[in-house]
């Protein structure tokens, strides 16, 4: 955000159940968080721009460019799950009700396992501390329900839909998602860029900044054909 933000305008926003954004909810699924993208830009008068997510994140975003198409004009992902089934399986078990609970009623030794696992996610020093953080602002509901649904997810039959420029980010030693999904992203998305960091996991932007920062920028900065 940072880097980029000293030639765009940009935005973040927090998925309901996440961050600073609203927590009482009767449903978290994906289809929301699409609908809240195009609810956000509605309010913000956005009328056509670049999403760029990651993980959960660039699900949703492949989704809005499906769903909404006016709205895209150019989409990103990054560690991103084409079919939720390529989710790693302890992430898939913690969607499920009763261990999603057995987790948050333990929020103490789920957190400090989770610090002592951080180095095989990400070997980013901060990672640890922002990973911290992002727990305690969650609720069990929208840990739960986002990733039941996430899990039920298969974009494979939409992806030719999309017909604006597409990349993929997509680290080698990723263990949240598996490291493949740019296969079924490039099957599906015939005009899609793959790009590949080989020393990263799941979080290429905070193991390989200036080299992520630089692929995006540039893939931003392009001019594509209309395809």
């Amino acid at each position: 955000m940072a880097y980029l933000g000293a030639f765009y305008r940009t935005y973040a926003l927090d998925f309901w159940g996440f961050g600073e954004s609203g927590k009482k909810r009767e449903t978290y699924a994906v289809s929301d968080f699409v609908s809240l993208v195009n609810q956000f830009m509605e309010q913000l008068g956005i009328v056509h721009a670049p999403l760029v997510g990651h993980s959960m994140g660039g699900t949703v975003s492949l989704s809005v460019a499906i769903q909404y198409p006016e709205r895209v004009s150019k989409v990103v992902v990054v560690g991103s799950p084409m079919v939720g089934s390529s989710l790693a399986p302890l992430l898939k078990l913690a969607g499920y009700r009763p261990i999603a609970f057995m987790l948050f009623n333990m929020m103490g030794v789920f957190r400090t396992g989770m610090r002592m696992y951080s180095p095989i996610i990400c070997k980013d020093p901060r990672f640890p501390a922002m990973m911290d953080r992002d727990l305690s602002r969650t609720t069990v509901e929208s840990f739960l329900r986002s990733i039941s649904s996430l899990r039920r997810t298969d974009l494979s039959p939409m992806l030719p839909q999309i017909r604006v420029p597409a990349m993929g980010m997509y680290g080698d030693k990723d263990v949240i998602v598996h490291p493949l999904q740019w296969q079924p992203m490039q099957k599906g998305i015939t005009h899609a860029l793959i790009e590949r960091f080989p020393m990263a996991g799941h979080f290429p932007m905070l193991e390989e900044p200036a080299n992520f920062s630089q692929k995006l920028k540039s893939f931003l900065d392009q001019d594509f054909p209309a395809l």
